[in-house]
């Protein structure tokens, strides 16, 4: 097996066929069935459905493990490269959107003043799809709510967040500084869709402690904390939303009602419990603990906390 088999069926799952897998790597077609054909005979079975112009779940199971391999290759390379002081290469991180909107830029222009060497590609997801990208190589870490559902992921806490309920200035409850969460119940809601890990946190919250049961009022389900932000900041109804979901520049239009008995949310950064980060995926994951550590705490961004002990780690099986 050479690398350049893994290679070969690599750029066939991401393009399709074997004259696109050839463009993308500069060379010709018939070196890229070459290359598969070698390798479906050391393997003993078919990769690639010629017929159907897909992979077989055979193929499927090699492409995974082929782009986990080839992650470990660009890893070795940039850290022959630092061993010389030289911090340089690509990493993908990975954040959820609410997240995204405050701290991306601040990574990257620490990024550019620290590791100009450094190509940073950041992708926006759930921590569902995050976890999914980071366990097929896609990405080599993420900054995501923890704890993670999947025991193959390692979690470190960054920070802890509150849950507010938002609503419009010139709303009733606009003036108010906190609310119970029976008030809250009674509010038509943009809420997270069922399954989801917030939508999970505040069911949870709603039935500790109390002899009778609450439930909250859906106005609707959403698949997605950034879209439930946007919907609401269109007028389409309150939310409740982690603290720093508000960007600044709305506040004058939009104000945080904190919630007796909600659960703070922890967020932090999470990768693959097998395999070494790069030396550049390790100077990312020092500059989100250092930027995140300027940010916490009432003199800095209004609600971030430093994370609970419990935030960090494996969720159990």
């Amino acid at each position: 097996m050479e690398l350049r088999q893994l290679s070969a069926i690599l750029a066939l799952a991401e393009h399709g066929t074997f004259s696109a897998a050839a463009d993308a790597l500069g060379t010709v077609q018939s070196n890229v069935s070459t290359h598969i054909a070698r390798l479906e005979r050391e393997l003993g079975t078919p990769l690639f459905d010629r017929s159907r112009g897909v992979l077989t779940e055979e193929g499927k199971v090699v492409v995974n493990r082929a782009r986990r391999m080839m992650v470990e290759m660009e890893a070795l390379v940039a850290d022959v490269a630092a061993v010389r002081n030289v911090v340089a290469g690509t990493v993908s991180l990975g954040m959820i959107g609410t997240t995204a909107r405050w701290l991306a830029p601040k990574v990257l222009d620490a990024m550019g003043r620290e590791h100009p060497g450094v190509h940073l590609s950041v992708a926006e997801g759930t921590s569902a799809e995050l976890a999914d990208r980071l366990q097929a190589g896609r990405l080599d870490l993420a900054v995501s709510s923890l704890p993670s559902a999947d025991e193959d992921l390692n979690g470190e806490g960054l920070f802890d967040e509150d849950l507010v309920l938002v609503v419009a200035r010139d709303d009733a409850l606009a003036g108010r500084t906190d609310i119970s969460v029976e008030e809250l119940c009674s509010i038509p809601l943009l809420l997270p869709m069922q399954g989801t890990t917030l939508r999970r946190e505040l069911e949870t919250a709603l039935g500790q402690g109390r002899d009778q049961p609450v439930a909250l009022t859906p106005k609707a389900d959403i698949d997605g904390v950034r879209l439930i932000a946007s919907l609401t900041f269109d007028g389409y109804g309150p939310a409740v939303l982690p603290a720093c979901a508000v960007p600044d520049y709305l506040h004058d239009r939009w104000v945080t009602v904190a919630v007796e008995g909600l659960p703070r949310r922890t967020v932090g950064v999470v990768t693959r419990h097998r395999g070494l980060l790069s030396a550049p995926a390790r100077a990312v994951r020092d500059l989100l603990r250092d930027i995140v550590a300027e940010q916490v705490g009432p003199a800095a961004r209004p609600g971030l906390h430093p994370p609970s002990s419990g935030g960090a780690g494996r969720r159990p099986g």
